[in-house]
């Protein structure tokens, strides 16, 4: 999961970054102006937006207005102080999908990036299961008949991103967007590394993960030699 938080105050960017990174460990890129928003948004894809109200150079509500009249579907939470009732309404109808106030708990933006997240892959328990093979999207693991499957931090998303893709090929260039935010430079190999990881992880299961060179990758059923 790639996740944009666009927001100024420095001291409330960096726990939230701490949380969803460090702790969560998805791919999060953060921006403090709107207009660096605004163009990040128009040039890479995201799964999810955090956007403050309070920006710089375009407010959360332009922002948010000219991501929509580009017909985008990618969920967003607007953050902010204004709690009264007319700011919410002009969010939600503008097209934000949650509005939280501050000053919020980072265990509730969270459960709320989560819950957002479930629904956006049409996922109401939060797992995503494929013969046998199941991903928690909450507690991020993921088991094989039961047993938990021992991955790293980077194996499990790569292979959530594979799960919800079931069946279809993921770029490799798809993989490295969700895996890693824009200031970090993956190996590489590095990619190829994981999938291989992966692989024989999943030597007894009955999916498998297939490489397309030149394309990408799919887990699919397993074929029948």
């Amino acid at each position: 999961m790639r996740i944009l938080i666009a927001e100024d105050d420095p001291s409330i960017a960096a726990g939230i970054l701490y949380a969803l990174k460090t702790l969560n460990h998805f791919a999060v890129d953060l921006v403090s102006d709107g207009a660096r928003a605004d163009g990040v948004l128009h040039d890479d894809v995201y799964d999810l937006l955090i956007l403050d109200l309070g920006l710089p150079k375009l407010d959360g509500f332009q922002v948010l207005q000219r991501l929509r009249s580009r017909n985008a579907g990618l969920p967003v939470i607007i953050m902010s102080a204004r709690g009264g009732d007319e700011d919410k309404v002009r969010g939600l109808d503008l097209g934000a999908d949650d509005y939280i106030v501050k000053p919020f708990g980072v265990r509730e933006l969270e459960a709320r990036v989560r819950a957002l997240l479930r629904r956006t892959v049409n996922c109401a328990s939060g797992q995503i299961s494929r013969a046998g093979l199941c991903f928690d999207m909450t507690s991020r693991t993921a088991t094989l008949d039961g047993r938990a499957l021992n991955l790293s931090a980077r194996e499990a998303a790569v292979l959530e991103v594979l799960m919800r893709e079931f069946g279809r090929v993921v770029r490799k260039e798809r993989l490295i967007e969700q895996l890693y935010s824009y200031d970090e430079t993956p190996g590489v190999n590095a990619i190829e590394v994981f999938i291989h990881r992966l692989r024989k992880k999943l030597a007894l299961a009955p999916v498998e993960v297939r490489t397309f060179y030149g394309v990408g990758y799919q887990l699919d059923h397993r074929e029948i030699a």
